[in-house]
């Protein structure tokens, strides 16, 4: 398969994953709500899962923003290259992440500059003390107030 068909497939998957997350942010994030069980009447879950709603609703804007980019640089003859370092980006990337605008190099660059200029590295999270036991879900007791 030639890079401009790979081009043209991966056009069909940014306009089907497009109009998905349009669809999911009109709406669908508000029936994840609506469709769950009732389970506690405990206000403090309400927020709780009026916080996860939104956190859903941010990733799939941030996602969606992505995405159109995506298509946008589509429509500009720049898809598929490197905005780091203008190379073409492996047609392996991009057919693992449609909306990748860097190759893997720069990539690793940037999430390394990230790091650098905001201190967070979620990559090495703290080992917990040896003294400190392992819990299981079966541990954890829920009060009903």
């Amino acid at each position: 398969m030639s890079r401009k068909e790979v081009n043209l497939s991966l056009r069909q998957v940014l306009v089907k994953r497009r109009d998905a997350l349009r669809r999911v942010l009109a709406g669908g994030l508000s029936s994840l709500k609506k469709d769950r069980p009732q389970v506690f009447d405990e206000p403090d879950l309400d927020c709780v899962e009026d916080e996860v709603v939104s956190r859903l609703a941010e990733v799939e804007s941030r996602e969606l923003a992505r995405v159109e980019y995506a298509l946008e640089r589509m429509r500009e003859g720049r898809f598929g290259i490197c905005e780091g370092c203008e190379t073409n980006i492996p047609m392996g990337r991009l057919l693992a992440l449609p909306y990748a605008i860097y190759c893997i190099r720069c990539q690793r660059e940037a999430e390394r500059q990230s790091i650098l200029s905001t201190g967070d590295d979620w990559s090495k999270l703290p080992d917990l003390p040896s003294d400190s036991p392992d819990l299981s879900i079966n541990d954890i007791e829920i009060d009903n107030l």
